[in-house]
């Protein structure tokens, strides 16, 4: 059953450790997209497997499974992995990318309100972006499809004002 204060790992750990060309590609992606250690890029690995292990078996089923069908396709649809006219083979064609690219993290680093990955990530810990003016400091955090726009830095932080008067590519945005 488990002690109730320790949660179960949310992660698969790779079959064989030391495979060069995996590693490789693990430290391409941790450099892309700022992540602190493998943890992380293995989370996005297991929602993408056990999103295309559900994905299969709903595949085996006829129309009768429907309701569960439309609940897998509606949640990716949601947290903006597919798009609303996805099918459920689409979802055997997802990567870690497609997970990853969802992460506050990486959303606050494509809006350009941060220069690298890392930075966007000490911005989010740091505390200094929120989302509808509300602080969310979890670089993790899964941002929805619709929510992007939201996202800003939060109106009392230091950093807000220096970063967009150093910052000439913002300052050249909201100018034109």
């Amino acid at each position: 059953m488990g002690h109730p204060r320790k949660s179960r790992k949310k992660y698969d750990t790779p079959p064989h450790p030391w495979n060069a060309e995996r590693i490789k590609e693990e430290n391409k992606l941790m450099f892309k997209y700022g992540l602190k250690n493998k943890k992380e890029l293995w989370k996005a690995d297991t929602l993408v497997r056990r999103f295309g292990r559900d994905a299969r078996y709903l595949l085996g089923f006829s129309a009768d499974q429907n309701d569960e069908k439309n609940k897998l396709l509606g949640h990716l649809n949601r947290v903006g992995v597919l798009e609303e006219t996805a099918k459920l083979e689409d979802i055997l064609n997802l990567t870690i990318e497609d997970i990853l690219r969802r992460r506050l993290q990486t959303v606050v680093h494509s809006k350009g309100l941060a220069r690298t990955a890392k930075e966007a990530r000490m911005f989010v810990v740091h505390g200094h972006i929120a989302m509808n003016g509300r602080k969310i400091d979890s670089p993790s955090y899964v941002v929805k499809r619709g929510e992007e726009e939201f996202i800003d830095f939060y109106p009392s932080s230091p950093v807000a004002k220096q970063f967009k008067e150093n910052n000439p590519i913002n300052n050249n945005v909201e100018n034109s």
